[in-house]
């Protein structure tokens, strides 16, 4: 409790930041057509964004709980090398990575299966127990992300405990429009190099989109490491939508592919140098480099929308297959070679019987099956079948505005057994796990700026079959891993309390948050050695708790200027334990980001939404780690420094007599670590790689400087 005190005060005292400011330039986002001129950078009232509630869209001054919203625009004016990455900046947010290509999210220090990822309308499924396990979207596909941020399980099942990251499509072209945009960047730290290509359409209802996206990166650098082999990575993404809109609702079709191939950073280094291995060669290699991974991830969606009395009947079926291979010995044969097969499945009826109340039914889930096809073997092949069933509704009552619901689960989980060499490597077992959650909460609109809001939600999530039925080497995480045939299903209760004003000159939101999980399940070194190269890790669980807070201020004395700040942080403890083992791993540090921007022209002759910008980001200490057998170690304090600008370029487009501006490009250009920092952030998972043995510093640091220029071409018909 006392650092909290320490951090309030800390945030009373500099005034802090941010989120605002993202979630005000959102609403501009939805609005901006490819050839808009309209001012993109103009203060909005937050209170008219318009984001996914439990019965359907909701103005965010309805919303009990947290929500943060990412713009398309402010993903085009961001430097980042996969979504994850392009977000994590957003108070309450944070990421566990692997190099610069893998990102996993951590929503107020939680993460892995207690973050669920929305794409195209259902749950991404990747195999996102890995701790190197990314997220298998393409970043140019999105065009706005909601960061919900709290139990969700009422709308998204088991996997929700933390929240939700939802990534929403561009919306359909408008009726008789043809539309498209080119987007090209590069990235002189890694070299990588991206480009996007979509067209978009509406002839008389029939509505189409389609994208391709390439990129390509080596291995990225810093100042004390130099290249760091195994960073380099390719990426290929692929989606089409086709479908109809009319008066009787909507149906689309949504294919997508894509094909990551990720080299594997294994951090060695020369005995007498301190150099990491390989330091000379294959360091700007756009190739595949043993060892390495290919991720192939198909998805089929089948979207409709059915307009049914004075409701909406959503019925939602999707198919994903997941195929994850990792390459040691051989670029032709995989070691581990996981492909899982899921069936997503949602019926969902939204209607407003009046008297300003909004209700909603229904019921969803999945089947999945996972197959072991390589050579080696992490976790059992398994089925798993889930079920829930849920009710929702809001009233407004004068300034109140009331929502809540609840939801029924069921999942059961069947293990195959593996006989390897001999001996018995995997049980046959089946569990089944049965969970209650729900939600109610309240705000209050005091006045036209102000509101006040509580929310109480009960989360539920029931372990993966890592955690149950794991045993082997992880070659990826570098360790050997056990898993724990006996863990519960985590519970956890969450208090949600916050405000948010906005006026013509400042907007601020603050939201604090107490978390209290059951049978919480984490991972921990043991005693125990495998081998001269891999540590044994094995799953646990006990009760926890987390608490903290995130607090923003958008300050605009005038119209061109922005001065934004943010704070947040957390504290993630298990109850009952001694110092060694009191706190919880991978629990994000302080973080400070505070930024400057001038916008210089709006609307001109040649030049539209030109801005310039400064920003500060500063992580605290993080001495709040899971010491036990040197599962953790403390991360210093460290400040980066970032510039960026952008602006758009006008041209003249003649219609007979009629002439008028339209934005023909977009440039953006981002100086990230401007001072060449070398740094470790606390949630990286190549800051427990070998030691070098000529400085004694552990680990490998994050990325150094790297600028990015970034241009985006539209296209209209």
């Amino acid at each position: 409790m006392k650092e909290i005190k320490l951090y309030l005060i800390i945030y009373i005292l500099l005034g802090l930041v941010q989120q605002a400011a993202a979630q005000t330039d959102s609403k501009a986002s939805q609005r901006m057509l490819p050839d808009s001129t309209d001012v993109f950078y103009q203060h909005l009232d937050l209170n008219e964004v318009v984001v996914t509630g439990l019965t359907g869209d909701s103005r965010m001054k309805e919303m009990p709980a947290p929500v943060t919203v990412v713009s398309r625009r402010d993903l085009q004016a961001s430097a980042f090398t996969n979504i994850i990455d392009a977000v994590a900046h957003m108070p309450g947010l944070s990421q566990i990575t692997t190099g610069s290509g893998i990102s996993k999210p951590v929503i107020r220090g939680l993460g892995y299966n207690r973050v669920a990822v929305v794409n195209d309308g259902i749950r991404q499924e990747g195999q996102q127990w890995g701790d190197e396990h990314g997220i298998e979207v393409d970043a140019e596909s999105v065009n706005l992300v909601e960061i919900l941020k709290g139990p969700a399980s009422l709308m998204y099942g088991s996997d929700a405990m933390a929240g939700v990251l939802i990534f929403h499509p561009q919306p359909v072209a408008s009726l008789g429009e043809l539309l498209g945009n080119v987007t090209s960047e590069y990235q002189t730290n890694n070299g990588l190099f991206g480009y996007s290509a979509n067209l978009l359409g509406n002839q008389n209802g029939f509505v189409w989109d389609a994208r391709w996206s390439q990129k390509m990166a080596h291995a990225y650098k810093n100042r004390r490491d130099g290249y760091v082999p195994g960073s380099q990575f390719r990426e290929q993404a692929a989606r089409a939508m086709l479908g109809l809109n009319k008066s009787w609702g909507y149906s689309h079709l949504t294919l997508g592919y894509y094909h990551l191939t990720p080299g594997i950073v294994e951090g060695e280094r020369d005995e007498t140098t301190g150099e990491l291995e390989a330091a000379t060669t294959h360091l700007k290699t756009y190739g595949k480099t043993l060892p390495f991974q290919q991720i192939y991830h198909y998805k089929a969606v089948l979207d409709n929308s059915l307009n049914i009395g004075n409701g909406t009947l959503k019925v939602l079926l999707g198919y994903q297959q997941n195929q994850r291979k990792e390459f040691e010995e051989s670029s032709h044969e995989a070691g581990l070679y996981f492909r899982l097969h899921t069936f997503n499945y949602d019926m969902r009826y939204l209607f407003e019987p009046g008297n300003d109340w909004k209700l909603a039914f229904g019921w969803g889930g999945m089947f999945q099956r996972s197959e072991n096809k390589g050579e080696e073997f992490l976790i059992p092949a398994y089925r798993l079948a889930d079920i829930g069933l849920y009710a929702t509704a809001s009233k407004r009552l004068g300034k109140w505005n009331l929502t809540g619901g609840m939801r029924a689960d069921h999942r059961r989980l069947h293990s195959e057994a593996l006989w390897d060499d001999g001996e018995l490597r995997f049980e046959d077992f089946t569990r089944s796990f049965n969970g209650v959650s729900g939600s109610v909460g309240a705000v209050y609109n005091v006045n036209g700026n102000l509101n006040l809001r509580a929310n109480l939600s009960r989360g539920f999530r029931a372990p993966n079959m890592s955690e149950l039925g794991a045993n082997g080497v992880h070659e990826g995480t570098i360790r050997y891993e056990v898993g724990n045939q006996h863990l519960k299903p985590e519970h956890s209760w969450q208090l949600d309390l916050g405000m948010d004003y906005t006026s013509r000159y400042v907007s601020t939101q603050v939201a604090l948050f107490a978390n209290r999980i059951d049978n919480y399940i984490y991972t921990h070194r043991t005693a125990e050695v495998f081998d001269a190269e891999h540590h044994t890790y094995r799953y646990a669980a006990g009760d926890a708790r987390l608490m903290g807070f995130e607090a923003s201020v958008d300050i605009h004395p005038v119209h061109s200027i922005h001065f934004a700040n943010a704070f947040a942080m957390v504290d993630a403890r298990q109850l009952h334990q001694q110092r060694e083992t009191k706190f919880l791993p991978f629990t994000p540090a302080p973080r400070w980001t505070s930024e400057v921007k001038y916008e210089l022209t709006h609307d001109g002759r040649f030049f539209d939404n030109t801005y310039f910008s400064a920003e500060l980001f500063c992580h605290l200490r993080q001495n709040h780690y899971y010491m036990a057998d040197e599962t953790e170690t403390a991360t210093p304090s460290y400040t980066l420094f970032n510039l960026s600008a952008g602006t758009d370029i006008k041209g003249r487009l003649s219609r007979g007599r009629l002439a008028s501006a339209r934005r023909i490009a977009s440039l953006y250009l981002t100086v990230n670590n401007l001072f060449d920092r070398a740094y470790q952030n606390h949630l990286s998972r190549l800051k427990y790689t070998d030691e070098n043995p000529k400085t004694g510093q552990m680990g490998i640091c994050n990325m150094g400087r790297n600028i990015t220029l970034k241009v985006v071409l539209p296209i209209g018909f």
